[in-house]
């Protein structure tokens, strides 16, 4: 019997009607217009297809949205002044840096450099660091959809066994870290894995549930999934035949419980939660 598919689309719709509900009433109640701050640099048309779509769904949630787009040539100087000048901006309440940046950038010096209160794809070492102490600010925006999406479709969790394929400081590592957890939504067996996993079929197989976040199209094969296991695709991948994930979305789901589908699945997810964030990032701003 082919899996359940866990509709992200749908999912995010629902939460970002909860978020703009919420916005309504934080405003009514003389909060300031939450207002998240994107920053492109380059000409990348991934990167400008993501931006657009936050951009339109912070419009739809009721949260202000504005775009500094810089050339590809900016230096590192240049956008770290622009980062401080949005630090010290009472009116901005969340900065998101798009990645990739340009090669003559250093990331992590600019990521570093937004302020944690400010930091709503939770990338700042202050913010990681109370997250794996389980009191977060704020969740990152990949894993926390993923969180929701396993939450909201009642998959065990507390007990299961989780296989995470892939050691990213921004979907692997967290999204670890928050199943293992003590409490709701956490208590699972967590094994992560990576290139140089020996034997990496029999892990995978062990999983009851296996989020796959590797950035290899169609990587993970219906012979690596145990039967009736939950199967969460992280993976976007550009091919010639469109849109795939890191899974084999055809011959998976013959085998799988449940599996969430690229596109529609992670993604909208991932732009869902950093409304979220916002929003948040909003509240913890006014009480300051």
């Amino acid at each position: 019997m082919p899996a359940t598919i866990l509709d992200g689309k749908a999912l995010a719709e629902k939460i970002r009607a909860e978020v703009a509900e919420e916005v309504e009433t934080f405003v009514q109640s003389g909060g300031m217009i939450p207002c998240l701050a994107a920053v492109l640099v380059g000409d990348d048309p991934g990167s400008q297809v993501y931006v657009r779509n936050k951009q339109r769904a912070c419009e739809k949630a009721g949260i202000r949205s504005i775009l500094h787009k810089l050339s590809a040539e900016t230096t590192a100087a240049e956008l770290l002044d622009l980062v401080d000048r949005l630090n010290r901006d009472p009116a901005v309440h969340g900065i998101l840096v798009q990645l990739p940046l340009p090669k003559q950038i250093d990331e992590k010096r600019v990521l570093d450099a937004v302020t944690p209160l400010k930091d709503v794809d939770c990338f700042h070492p202050e913010n990681v660091g109370l997250m794996v102490q389980n009191r977060p600010r704020f969740l990152p925006c990949t894993p926390h959809g993923v969180h929701e999406l396993l939450l909201r479709h009642q998959v065990p969790i507390a007990g299961a066994n989780v296989v995470v394929l892939g050691r990213s400081d921004i979907v692997g590592k967290p999204m670890a870290i928050l199943l293992m957890q003590r409490g709701p939504g956490g208590d699972a067996t967590v094994t992560v894995c990576h290139s140089r996993t020996k034997n990496l079929p029999e892990v995978t197989r062990r999983a009851d549930v296996l989020i796959v976040a590797i950035g290899r199209a169609q990587f993970v094969t219906a012979a690596m999934v145990q039967p009736g296991a939950t199967v969460i695709d992280v993976g976007i991948n550009r091919t010639e035949a469109g849109l795939v994930g890191d899974v084999d979305f055809a011959a998976v789901k013959e085998v799988a419980g449940r599996i969430s589908p690229v596109p529609g699945g992670v993604g909208p997810l991932t732009i869902a939660m950093l409304l979220r964030n916002t929003l948040t990032a909003a509240r913890l701003q006014t009480e300051y």
